[in-house]
């Protein structure tokens, strides 16, 4: 039997979160019904590769014919697809733009739509905390030196660099809250999530996004399997089962929007589920290896999480571990979370890892797991694990608190208490965190704030970088620009090139019109100075003039026949430096 949620207490109100949008693209699931579906049916998302993919993508051959390869991922289909237009980069800063950053762009979009939010009207001080993982494009781009040459070597940092993961959001989103980048590795996504919490409860924003990406590479790739290493040698995670022999890597990308419960209540706010409290760790120097979980750090960070929100993990009736499918990390998360939820009683809390179904996606696998719990929250379902069969032995689950679910079910309820679950993430190097989370209370249909249409992107495709050689700084044949006709044309041409455009008829817009930047101008001047010995004030760049009549001013100034608005300009800067 079911029961709604509770209408939330002034307690609940003073201390909660509200998940009130969502949106994540994993491995077999372009969007959040299909997640669901998937989840739901126990579906195993990892994908196959074969022999002719890997090579069309450029695995080596002597990696492919290695007896220890393993051609399968989590795969993330079209992350190589971007709607540049949609967010003002033109086509040469969206070829250099992280997939990482293309992802979350569009995800932080289709998230605050979920809230009911056109994303060019979020609620004021709306926050960021984002973290990615590393990337394949990121070590192109830093050997890329025609890419390097064309726009600039701070702007490709900028367009590649994960530090910049959060400011890009909310500087194209007009976000103007705390916008921070997190990295704690494998717990990143969920570290970001209790960040963001923390900072609504202690008023520094309003509204929140946080989550996380990992893509490190958009092509297809399998692995190598290592006696002794992380990675399953079938291809296959098993989180807790008797089969379990290590992990799979996975690409993804989730994004949550929260808000305190009491504002999102009062406005009308969809609410998916309820953060009631989180809590981060680190297990120090308690653990047998840097790379080794600890179990005293788990345990502490369950503990507070549900201490924070005033709960008893007895309460629980799932917990979503982290789950890697390893010996060791099985075994430490086993042990840490049965002394945590010790007083629930043998066998009454399900216990899953969503990493069965779509891998381990490194700084985004905190965020897909607490996607996947409030989704079990808001359908009262508890789905199994893709491929979990029969527990560890060695783990004495039988003998203790947790369960395994080997089909959907339903998720009981009880009068006057929400149902509740835990969610864990651990990352590599001690950062453990934790959060509990509740089902969202039940409201009047007509307290809900009508869902807004949500925009279709569709992509164009942008490939991997490729190391490349730079363009040649004189023409073809060598020779030396002699003419004014001909340095116009060069001057045209880098225009053309640094700014995208179509061709010649595209100079008859100004400099801004054409998608120009302050930091693409400080690229054309040094390019101007470094190629044809021209110093160009910045300030030229700012004037309304197409720039076709820039370029001709340009090529005035080195014939030493500048006029007008040029000519005044560098009187003027003249004069203040004689001054």
């Amino acid at each position: 039997m079911t029961h709604p949620a509770p209408a939330p207490t002034a307690d609940d109100l003073a201390g909660s979160v509200a998940i009130t949008g969502m949106h994540g693209r994993f491995p077999g699931a372009a969007d959040l019904d299909t997640y669901w579906a998937n989840l739901r049916q126990g579906t195993c998302s990892l994908r196959d590769f074969s022999a002719d993919e890997l090579r069309a993508a450029g695995v080596p051959e002597d990696e492919l014919s290695h007896p220890a390869y393993v051609p399968t991922k989590g795969w993330l289909a079209d992350a190589d697809r971007f709607d540049a237009a949609a967010f003002g980069f033109h086509r040469a800063e969206a070829a250099a733009l992280d997939p990482q950053h293309r992802l979350l762009l569009e995800s932080a979009w289709a998230a605050l739509e979920d809230a009911g939010y056109h994303p060019d009207k979020a609620p004021a001080r709306t926050a960021v905390y984002v973290g990615g993982s590393l990337t394949e494009h990121l070590f192109a781009a830093g050997r890329d030196r025609r890419l390097a040459t064309t726009i600039g070597a701070t702007q490709l940092r900028i367009l590649t660099d994960r530090e910049f993961l959060a400011p890009w959001i909310s500087y194209r989103l007009g976000l103007d809250g705390p916008s921070m980048t997190v990295q704690t590795a494998c717990s990143t996504s969920l570290a970001a999530v209790h960040l963001a919490v923390q900072a609504l409860l202690g008023g520094e924003c309003d509204a929140a996004l946080a989550g996380g990406v990992a893509v490190d590479a958009v092509e297809p790739r399998g692995y190598t399997y290592y006696e002794g290493g992380i990675y399953a040698p079938d291809g296959r995670c098993r989180p807790f089962d008797e089969h379990a022999a290590g992990t799979v890597p996975g690409n993804g990308v989730g994004l949550v929007v929260l808000r305190r419960l009491e504002d999102a209540l009062a406005d009308g706010d969809p609410v998916h589920a309820v953060i009631r409290g989180t809590a981060v760790t680190n297990d120090g120097a308690g653990r047998v290896g840097f790379t080794a979980p600890g179990v005293a750090g788990q345990t502490a960070a369950i503990e507070e999480a549900w201490s924070a929100a005033g709960l008893d993990p007895a309460q629980a009736r799932y917990l979503e571990a982290h789950g890697t499918g390893t010996r060791l990390g099985d075994r430490v998360e086993a042990e840490a979370a049965a002394a945590a939820f010790a007083g629930a009683g043998r066998g009454r809390v399900a216990l899953g890892s969503v990493k069965a179904n779509i891998g381990h996606l490194d700084a985004a696998a905190g965020v897909a797991a607490l996607i996947k719990t409030a989704l079990m929250l808001h359908h009262r379902t508890l789905v199994p694990s893709a491929g979990v069969s029969s527990a560890n032995p060695e783990l004495g689950l039988d003998d203790g608190p947790f369960r395994l679910p080997r089909a959907a079910e339903p998720w009981p309820g009880a009068v006057g208490v929400p149902r509740l679950a835990g969610v864990s993430s651990i990352g590599i190097g001690g950062t453990n965190v934790h959060a509990v989370l509740a089902e969202a209370p039940e409201r009047p249909p007509g307290a809900r704030r009508a869902a807004r249409t949500p925009r279709v992107f569709t992509r164009q495709s942008y490939p991997a970088l490729r190391p490349a050689d730079p363009p040649p700084a004189t023409s073809p044949g060598g020779e030396p620009v002699e003419t004014a006709d001909d340095l116009g044309g060069r001057v045209h041409a880098l225009l053309i090139e640094a700014l995208e455009l179509p061709g010649e008829d595209a100079l008859d817009v100004g400099y801004f019109e054409a998608g120009g930047d302050s930091l693409t101008a400080v690229h054309l001047i040094g390019r101007l100075r470094d190629e044809h010995g021209v110093e160009v004030p910045i300030t030229l760049f700012l004037e309304e003039a197409p720039l076709r009549e820039l370029a001709a001013r340009i090529v005035a100034e080195v014939n030493g026949t500048a006029e007008g608005p040029l000519a005044s300009l560098l009187d003027e800067i003249e004069n203040e430096n004689e001054g």
